[in-house]
């Protein structure tokens, strides 16, 4: 009877430390996921702002502004231009 006593105390025992682990690595996966949506909200809003900066660094204004200043670009005159139309 005292063995049957001992080895269901030891079940118990183990059977709680099991609870006890798995609890911790719930907690742990929790905190876990919690800094990576944290991470991902901080990802989204910094796409954002680099989408709104690429689309400040590319308006035709200031590539046109970009091209006649600094590479002393000038529009063509008309004899100059040639038309291709589309190749097939």
């Amino acid at each position: 009877m005292i063995r049957m006593d001992a080895f269901m105390l030891m079940i118990v025992v183990a059977s709680a430390l099991g609870v006890v682990a798995s609890q911790h690595q719930a907690r742990k996966t929790y905190v876990a996921l919690e800094r990576e949506q944290t991470r991902t909200h901080e990802l989204e809003v910094e796409w954002g702002q680099l989408q709104l900066e690429q689309s400040t660094w590319a308006t035709l204004a200031r590539v046109e502004r970009i091209a006649r200043t600094r590479l002393e670009l000038v529009e063509p005159r008309p004899g100059q231009m040639i038309v291709i139309e589309g190749v097939k």
